[in-house]
């Protein structure tokens, strides 16, 4: 658990286990303690790094424009900085976004990647329904907890809000306590917003999986299906049940998924 000063700005990152090293890349507004349901599992048979992306978490939160392309620089210097040469790459959501850039970006250092909950962006990918949208943006005159709750009426599916009520209460907790300023939330949004990768990934070269939840109304589970029709030789798998943080809902079938794609890379 350290930091670490990367394309001007100090990225904190975590590290667990041994083995290859398998990068984990976080979406719009969470931080690394969103991986609570995977680095344990995933860390029993590779090196597992996890960070936050600027704007959230402990590293910093800097009042400029972001891009994915700067977000993708930062996750290629953090590698570098890490001694790391070529990784395993996971990103979620707006993680994946940062993921697809790296891969087309950084391709030397992209061992195999895998695609959650994601798109490719631009006119072509679905988006999110209005409800989602509202969750979003509809928080004046709401604290901070209250945003929170809002977001993830959206985020999780209503049938494990009910079935789980104290890991969604966990989950407001690890929010609370690492809270992202609006305006660095209005940064990313305004990065992943912008991002349309659509015609460049036939440059993507790296053996793919591209996985989601089938009830997810953030980035609706059709945009899985496009982007693996778009990624020669993609894997694609839905998990029945899943709303946006399907990985969290539905860790033990995400983390079986991931890790026996993971063992057919040579």
């Amino acid at each position: 658990m350290s930091k670490v000063l990367v394309n001007g700005v100090r990225l904190y990152y975590e590290i667990h286990g041994a083995g290859e090293p398998l990068l984990l890349i976080e979406g719009l507004g969470y931080a690394s303690w969103s991986w609570f349901r995977q680095v344990e599992k995933l860390s029993d048979a590779y090196r597992v790094v996890s960070f936050d992306n600027r704007g959230v978490g402990q590293s910093d939160k800097p009042d400029i424009p972001y891009s994915i392309d700067v977000m993708a620089d930062d996750v290629a210097r953090l590698l570098e900085s890490l001694g790391i040469e070529k990784a395993h790459i996971l990103g979620v959501s707006m993680g994946g976004y940062i993921a697809q850039k790296l891969a087309i970006n950084y391709p030397q250092k992209v061992k195999s990647l895998v695609l959650g909950c994601t798109a490719f962006g631009g006119p072509q990918s679905i988006p999110l329904t209005e409800e989602a949208l509202q969750s979003m943006l509809k928080v004046e005159g709401l604290n901070a907890e209250e945003v929170i709750r809002q977001g993830f009426k959206a985020a999780i599916s209503p049938k494990f809000i009910k079935a789980y009520p104290d890991v969604v209460d966990q989950l407001v907790t690890w929010r609370l306590e690492n809270p992202t300023p609006r305006y660095a939330w209005d940064r990313q949004f305004a990065a992943a917003r912008a991002f349309n990768v659509e015609s460049q990934l036939n440059k993507i070269k790296a053996s793919t999986l591209v996985i989601t939840g089938s009830d997810d109304i953030v980035v609706p589970p059709q945009n899985s299906s496009l982007l693996a029709d778009r990624i020669s030789g993609a894997q694609l798998v839905i998990i029945p049940g899943g709303g946006h943080l399907f990985f969290i809902e539905k860790s033990e079938e995400f983390n079986r998924t991931v890790l026996e794609f993971l063992e057919t890379i040579v």
